[in-house]
């Protein structure tokens, strides 16, 4: 070590250490942000399998407002449709059930960023339990997987901007 450059080299390796912070500061908030999940969604779930044979193949559907706060997702829904064995029908004002929704963002810098919804919905009768794991397909669209509690339910689940 040479201590007639000390001072010179320290100050260097300092700068290139502020330098460095900043480019992965403007990275990852400028050139690849988050997905931008806060706001209206409208989200349709298509039942695949089931416990239960009439579920199979039932289509719901529910308005979502979410917000994020850093990672954390938080928000609340209302099942606005059901297409099932029992007939097609809308829900509109009390006949809405409502669910609370929790979750994460998953950032990721070489693939899709992933999220992860938990919603408790308090239906009519009791509470169900639902499990989403989507990816952005663009700006204004995501699909991905869900599980239910009730009976046993696996399917696909799309979520978009504008309503189905």
């Amino acid at each position: 070590m040479n201590f007639e450059t000390f001072w010179a080299d320290l100050a260097v390796t300092l700068l290139g250490g502020v330098v460095l912070t900043f480019l992965f500061f403007l990275f990852r908030e400028r050139i690849f942000p988050a997905f931008d999940i806060t706001g209206k969604w409208y989200l349709q779930m298509t039942t695949e399998k089931s416990a239960y044979n009439p579920y199979k193949n039932m289509v719901l559907r529910y308005v979502l407002i979410i917000w994020r706060e850093g990672d954390c997702i938080k928000g609340s829904a209302e099942k606005i449709y059901e297409n099932s064995s029992t007939g097609e029908r809308e829900f509109i004002g009390k006949s809405r059930t409502r669910a609370v929704i929790s979750g994460s963002l998953e950032k990721n810098y070489l693939s899709k960023d992933r999220i992860f919804l938990h919603v408790v919905e308090d239906g009519h009768g009791r509470q169900s339990t639902n499990f989403y794991e989507v990816v952005a397909t663009s700006k204004t669209g995501l699909a991905g997987t869900f599980k239910s509690m009730v009976a046993d339910q696996d399917g696909r689940v799309l979520i978009q901007r504008a309503p189905f």
